[in-house]
């Protein structure tokens, strides 16, 4: 469990802005050296104003998570500013696109999971392996979403490659048990971000389509414009992934107002499972395949109490 983290070094992508950027603020609030990647060079410069301003150890790394030798490259110029790496925040991400499966390309896919998937992998065979030869306390927490555990209608590749994370940094954590390196998935609801505008200009064009169909509204499915001004500051965003890190949280949730939903989609697993008696001779057997049948990690979850601000923008 990693409590003390001033003086540590921690690697955020996707983090000149939106949630990534609230994580490397509260971060550098609290005496951790900084490194944030970001394919946007306009956007890395705007968030270097601020930390300049603000006198924090802060290095910018422009970086495509999708390029791993670039990925390498910007690792080894991380441990040259600021030395061992201890924290991994895989927080790049796009809105991926595509709407519902009926218009759904191969460009789509490609896009979507290069990046919300792909990245993340890149991330974790880069720079997880450096934190754990260095033997310090560590951590990696990757972004996911509140759609990463409930479908979204019209979201079928973001809906994939958010689940896929979770899926990933669940088994990574249970791998991990023995080491000083903990592991966490992040599933935020609607933050305050830029998300649409990004997922724009990092996608390249040879992954746009040629046209964009836009499906007919299903009966009913129209909703009032939403008031952004509700949605989590990303600040806050940060200080709960600062939280989850510290108390060794494998889910860090954010949002209380999902909390049914949730419900329901686990109710429906248990209720999909035959009323009937377990075969006790397979039984046995299943017994051999260890964690998928049993996994003592999800026990280790608790339930975090409010959340107190130290820091508000």
């Amino acid at each position: 469990m990693m409590q003390n983290v001033e003086g540590k070094v921690a690697f955020v992508t996707g983090g000149a802005s939106g949630i990534g950027l609230g994580i490397a603020k509260v971060f550098a609030a609290n005496g951790m050296k900084v490194v944030i990647a970001d394919s946007r060079q306009d956007a890395l410069d705007e968030a270097m104003a601020y930390f300049k301003a603000k006198k924090s150890p802060v290095h910018a790394i422009k970086l495509d998570v999708t390029d791993r030798e670039a990925y390498v490259r910007a690792a080894d110029e991380a441990e040259r500013v600021f030395g061992k790496i201890h924290v991994l925040i895989n927080n790049a991400g796009v809105g991926a696109g595509g709407g519902p499966i009926q218009t759904t390309t191969y460009k789509d896919w490609d896009f979507g999971l290069s990046i919300n998937v792909g990245g993340v992998i890149n991330g974790i065979t880069t720079i997880l392996p450096r934190i754990l030869k260095h033997g310090e306390e560590g951590h990696v927490v990757s972004t996911s979403s509140t759609a990463g555990l409930c479908a979204v209608a019209g979201c079928v590749v973001y809906n994939t490659s958010k689940y896929a994370v979770a899926g990933m940094m669940e088994t990574i954590a249970t791998d991990l048990q023995g080491t000083k390196v903990g592991a966490s998935v992040l599933f935020p609801g609607p933050v305050r971000t830029n998300l649409g505008v990004s997922t724009q200009a990092n996608r390249p064009a040879h992954l746009r389509n040629e046209v964009e169909v836009m499906p007919a509204p299903r009966p009913g499915a129209q909703r009032p414009p939403m008031d952004q001004s509700l949605f989590m500051d990303p600040v806050e965003i940060g200080e709960r992934v600062l939280r989850g890190i510290k108390r060794n949280d494998l889910f860090i949730n954010t949002h209380p107002e999902f909390k049914a939903g949730y419900a329901v989609r686990g109710d429906a697993i248990l209720r999909s499972i035959p009323d009937e008696a377990p075969n006790a001779k397979r039984h046995e057997v299943i017994k051999s395949f260890g964690t998928l049948v049993y996994n003592p990690i999800y026990e280790k979850q608790t339930t975090p109490g409010p959340l107190v601000r130290t820091m508000k923008e």
